[in-house]
């Protein structure tokens, strides 16, 4: 009997641009049913995830990306793949809209135009590196962008959304999945040593907050890093953190503006210009700052923020390519790992030089 499943893949982490199926009218369809079989495999291994994070302390994105890779042998069977590809498409960008309850516009002005430039700055530097270190070891510029970005942004998050608005094309399956795990591990490794710097320099609350805030890649480990030093500090990270975090929008608005114009062969694309997505981020952001979102609305959309990112990660990792990542070897970790120290030295030198 005839598989009623298409022969061709579905896009796998994005395909905002229709990068693997052009129109949208030509896209295989599905009814709701051909869904379930990989959302009840994602959930329940997001459950799982959210399970271990409570009760053990690690990191939600870290534990769903390792769930998800234990999980990958499923990818192999077809009847999952509608379901894990709306997980790892559709719910990661709802999730990318609902990250805007996080973030008011009162609080990036409240940073200072000191702090906010040197954030800037750190953010657009590390992009650059990670894009300079990609080149360096043979990757090309989109997995550069993906690395850098999600260095200087906001980890995990900032690697999906940027993969989501490159597009399959541009950025692989494994790529990604190689992202996720370099950030989660240097992510974790800076939330224990980067407030040890501070207290190494004797830094003050306002400048350890702003080191462990514009340095460490995840929020999570963000602001854990800043409480641990101090209640104090812990409030500067947050303010410093967030507003990286509302850099995501912009960033991702030049990314898609680039590919509509490099996208015709160096003409503009006619495609669409920024991503639904990142307006809706902007719209509630912007909602956000005039405080009419009642706490507990904003507080309860965080938490559908992090499980649907959360459960977009375990997706990805399910469909990911493990014998591509085997065979990448340690180089992409390395760009990782040279955005990482960039960031961190550049937000050190702001902390000591500039800030307080």
């Amino acid at each position: 009997m005839a598989s009623k499943y298409p022969k061709r893949p579905l896009p796998m982490a994005a395909d905002l641009y229709g990068d693997l199926y052009g129109d949208i009218e030509t896209a295989p369809k599905h009814d709701w049913r051909s869904y379930v079989p990989g959302l009840v495999v994602v959930a329940m291994g997001t459950l799982a995830a959210g399970f271990l994070s409570d009760h053990y302390g690690v990191p939600l994105t870290l534990m769903a990306l390792l769930i998800g890779l234990a999980l990958n042998f499923l990818s192999a069977d077809a009847r999952l793949t509608p379901g894990l590809a709306f997980a790892s498409r559709s719910l990661l960008r709802w999730g990318i809209v609902l990250v805007g309850v996080r973030i008011t516009f009162g609080q990036i002005v409240a940073l200072g135009p000191v702090a906010l430039l040197c954030v800037v700055l750190i953010v657009a530097l590390t992009m650059g590196a990670g894009i300079l270190a990609a080149r360096r070891f043979g990757f090309d510029t989109a997995f550069g962008v993906l690395a850098g970005g999600a260095v200087a942004i906001c980890g995990a998050s900032a690697a999906m959304a940027l993969a989501t608005t490159l597009g399959e094309k541009r950025t692989t399956q494994a790529q990604l999945t190689l992202v996720l795990v370099g950030i989660s591990a240097m992510s974790a490794s800076a939330m224990m040593l980067y407030p040890l710097v501070a207290h190494a320099f004797h830094m003050s609350d306002l400048k350890a907050g702003f080191l462990l805030g514009a340095a460490i890649h995840d929020v999570a480990q963000a602001l854990g890093a800043g409480y641990s030093y101090s209640d104090g500090a812990g409030g500067i990270a947050a303010i410093v953190k967030l507003t990286r975090v509302a850099l995501l929008a912009p960033v991702l608005a030049v990314v898609a503006m680039a590919l509509a114009r490099w996208g015709g062969g160096g003409e503009a694309a006619k495609g669409p210009g920024v991503p639904w997505f990142v307006i809706g981020f902007f719209v509630l952001a912007g909602i956000n700052s005039f405080g009419v979102i009642p706490p507990i609305v904003a507080g309860g959309a965080e938490k559908i923020a992090a499980a649907m990112l959360a459960t977009a990660v375990t997706a990805t990792a399910i469909r990911s390519p493990l014998a591509q990542l085997l065979e990448a070897g340690p180089k992409p970790l390395l760009v990782i790992l040279i955005a990482t120290l960039v960031a961190f030295g550049l937000a050190l030198a702001a902390a000591l030089l500039l800030i307080g």
